[in-house]
This record gives C-alpha cells, sequence and structure tokens, in this order.
C-alpha cells in the first residue's frame, strides 16, 4: 500500500488478533537483574513469590527464556471486545504542524477503563480465578489501572480492593465511582487501614497526598495477610511488560499493511507499561539487529527517575515489604510532588527498561514539563478530536516536538507513540491549563539524594 494512500485508522480483523505475549527479557543481551528476597539479598524464588503473585503469574515474572507466551483462549476472546484497537495515521496533526514527518499513533482509549490497562488486567484476574482465589488487591494512582482491574475482577467474580492515591482520589471522584460501580471497594492511601498507612500518617502529617509505593505497600499488606487473597500490580513488573505487548505487536502488523515501519517510538514512562507494551515487538527487531529505530521515554519533571534517578536495586514499595528491584529509582521513600498525571508518580522504572535504558537499547529519556504537556494535549485534542489522559499526553509532547525537527530539517521520518488513555477524568486538570494556573514541582537536588540516601545497600 501507498503511503500517500494510508487510511485514517487501520484496523486488524478479530483474527489478526495475537495468539502469543511477547517476552522481552528472551532476547535481551544483558542478563536481566532477578528479583532479591530482602532479608537473604538471593534471587526471590518462585516459593517466595507465590504468597504475593497467583502461581502463573509468578512464573511469567521469572520466565526469561521463553520469547512467546500463549494467551489463554478466554483471556483472548475478552480481548475481542475491545480489540485489536486501532493504529491511528495523524493526518490532520500532521497538517496542522506543517511537517514532513509521518506520525501514527496507537488508541488504547476505546474501553470504559479508557486506557491499555485492561490488557493485563483481564489476565491478571483470570489466573487468580483459575487458581481459586477469593479475591486481589491493588493500588491505582490516576485511577485508569483500579478501573481496568475492577472491572476484570467483576467480570469474574472476584473481590477486589483498591488503594487510590489519596491527591487522585480527590482530584478524580468519578474515576472511584466507576470502580465502585464494577464492585471494587476504594480506599484512600495512605490509610489508616494498614499497619503502613498508618506509619505514613505518622511520618508525615503535612503530606498526605501519598504516592504509588506508599499505596502498593498497603495493598500489599492486606493481600499478604488475608486468605484467598493475592497481590496485582498495574505496570512496573515483568508480567505486566510481556502482557502489554499485545499493544505493539498489533502496532506493527497495523504497520506491516500500511507498509510503514517507525524510525521512531514515543511513549510515557512512569512504571512503564505504556512504553513497554508499545515498544515490545520494535525492541525485538532492534535486539536481534534487524532494524534500529529509536526509542524515547517521557517522564514528568516531578518525578523523574530515569533522568535524575540511580540505577540499583530498591524496593518497589514506600512501606519496604516488596522485593528488591534493579531499576532506576529516585528512593523508595521518595514523595513526589502532587500532579495530574497521576499514572506517572512511580518511584521507579520498570526493570526491563531500565536495564534496556541502561545498556543503551532505548536511546534517550526526557522530563517534560506538565504545562507544556497541556498545551500539546489541548493543540492535540482540537485537531485530533480525542481528549487524551495527562499520562498518554507526555509523550504527544514529545511527539510534536520530535514532529517540528522534521520540519526545520526536512527529514520525513515516520513516528509512532502511544495515546493509551483518554482524559476525560481530568477535566479538573485542564481547566486549570485553560485558566493558566497549571504549575510545575521538580524536586531539588537534596530532597533526591536525601530519598536515595536510605536505599538498601546491595553489593
Amino acid at each position: 500500500m501507498s503511503k500517500t494512500n494510508v487510511p485514517y485508522k487501520i484496523y486488524l480483523s478479530e483474527n489478526e488478533l495475537p495468539k502469543e505475549w511477547y517476552n522481552v527479557r528472551a532476547d535481551m543481551r544483558t542478563d536481566h537483574r532477578p528479583l532479591l528476597n530482602p532479608a537473604t539479598l538471593k534471587p526471590c524464588t518462585l516459593e517466595e513469590l507465590e504468597p504475593v503473585f497467583c502461581t502463573e503469574l509468578a512464573k511469567q515474572e521469572l520466565n526469561d527464556t521463553d520469547a512467546l507466551i500463549p494467551i489463554p483462549g478466554e483471556v483472548r476472546d475478552f480481548y475481542k471486545m475491545y480489540r485489536p484497537s486501532p493504529l491511528v495515521r495523524a493526518y490532520c496533526l500532521e497538517k496542522y504542524l506543517d511537517t514532513p514527518a509521518e506520525i501514527y499513533y496507537k488508541f488504547e482509549g476505546n474501553n470504559t477503563s479508557g486506557s491499555h490497562k485492561l490488557n493485563s488486567a483481564i489476565a491478571q484476574a483470570y489466573y487468580a480465578k483459575e487458581q481459586g482465589l477469593k479475591g486481589l488487591t491493588t493500588e491505582t494512582g490516576a485511577g485508569q489501572w483500579g478501573t481496568a482491574l475492577s472491572m476484570a475482577c467483576g467480570y469474574f467474580g472476584l473481590d477486589l480492593t483498591v488503594y487510590m492515591v489519596r491527591c487522585s482520589y480527590e482530584q478524580k471522584p468519578q474515576r472511584r465511582t466507576v470502580m465502585q460501580v464494577y464492585g471494587a471497594k476504594v480506599i484512600p492511601s495512605p490509610s489508616d487501614t494498614t499497619a503502613v498507612g498508618r506509619k505514613m500518617l505518622a511520618e508525615h502529617p503535612d503530606n498526605t497526598s501519598g504516592s504509588l509505593g506508599t499505596a502498593i505497600s498497603e495493598a500489599v499488606e492486606v493481600a499478604t495477610h488475608g486468605e484467598g487473597l493475592r497481590y496485582a500490580l498495574g505496570s512496573v513488573l515483568n508480567q505486566v511488560m510481556l502482557h502489554q505487548s499485545v499493544i505493539g505487536l498489533e502496532s506493527l502488523a497495523a504497520m506491516e499493511k500500511a507498509d510503514a515501519y517507525p524510525d521512531m517510538v514515543i511513549g510515557c514512562a512512569g512504571g512503564g507499561s505504556n512504553l513497554g507494551g508499545l515498544m515490545a515487538p520494535f525492541m525485538r527487531d532492534k535486539l536481534r539487529g534487524k532494524a534500529s529505530p529509536y526509542f524515547i521515554a517521557v517522564e514528568p519533571m516531578s518525578c523523574p527517575s530515569l533522568t535524575r534517578g540511580k540505577f540499583a536495586y530498591d524496593f518497589c514499595d514506600t512501606g519496604r515489604v516488596t522485593p528488591l528491584a534493579k531499576m532506576y529509582t529516585l528512593g523508595s521513600g521518595f514523595m513526589p510532588a502532587p500532579s495530574h498525571a497521576g499514572g506517572l508518580r512511580y518511584h521507579g522504572m520498570s526493570p526491563i527498561l531500565s536495564q534496556l535504558y541502561h545498556d543503551g537499547y532505548i536511546d534517550e529519556a526526557r522530563a517534560v514539563s506538565q504545562v507544556d504537556v497541556f498545551k500539546s494535549a489541548i493543540e492535540f485534542a482540537r485537531v485530533e478530536g480525542i481528549l487524551p489522559a495527562p499520562e498518554s499526553a507526555h509523550a504527544i509532547k514529545v511527539a510534536v516536538d520530535e514532529a517540528k525537527k522534521c520540519k526545520e530539517t526536512g527529514e520525513k521520518k515516520t513516528i509512532l507513540f502511544g495515546l493509551t488513555g483518554t482524559g476525560y477524568f481530568d477535566l479538573y486538570a485542564y481547566e486549570k491549563s485553560l485558566a493558566g494556573t497549571l504549575a510545575d514541582a521538580p524536586p531539588t537536588d537534596e530532597m533526591i539524594e536525601e530519598s536515595e540516601s536510605t536505599m538498601p545497600s546491595v553489593g
């Protein structure tokens, strides 16, 4: 197909829905650093992970050899309710920017959760149901993951308790209402319902906005002390990167229909599920020497783990009850300033993305201002007709920047970015942007140094 005849939206048929997830760890050149038991500093075993995660998910977490893992039939049938999702050629944005760049975005907002999170939520709920569990616990920042998991648990008849970061809980009451519609119990974090939450409230009485790290601690505590419960995480973990690979696999297949291939792949990065899912098959090509797309991870200035963090072993949660992961981190005790991209307010980065960035396969990380992010989001909404989530708008901001560079240089690059969420629950933030009252609160060097000084010492 000629690129000049590429339709606005490129759809795959249900029969073209991927039958397998892609496990990028199988192709990584550097040995993936294992999760460590914080008590022994030895690699976590399956038996040690099983009290926290479903058994099959724990196996996926540790799997670094199988490149392809079959998608269960029941999960694939659920996917068909909203997948394959469209790959969109952003003709209107290209015209608006007057750029020679060809811009594509993978749109994942066409389900009730409003995001890509459902891709892993339904898989995790399926494995919990298959194991005969009573329910799951989890955390959520902006609420997309909590919404997705509440939908999945509702579908399989599982109980769900969601610890929602308090600043998002207060900013987005409609998001928690949707979770409750699907049967979830939603608790603002930090809370007085757990030992970790009570400790955080006592130690930080003047900062109760919360963080994803604290919410994770609360959810893990409840899961490991309850009968028939396990914990589910919406980002960061290897198992989540695996499930989200369906995004990239579909994107690759759709771009082949358009006779196109990205020179550049751009995604927002908080815990890593967004970029990790989109880049998966393109990173496979890079690791195998087949192609060399340029990867950019985009994070908020207020929580700059890749651009200002350390590549080291750290706890995945603020309460320090989880295994240690080798990742770019600001320290598990880091408390980011409240921002309107709640899904990106995590102190660390996916170990997979961290290793790939450390080894140079992810070419660049950029920390951007939320003021500029919302300006780009509004421009995008006006020309492309979709109101993007603040998280996804980080990728839009950098995609626009790169398209403008193409205009300056005359280069005709093909840009692919992930639009993995809608912003209809973020109107308060859009209102502040339109009023010119948004502000940025990047951490000082002293704040980061203080947080990183408490990181565990691992030889």
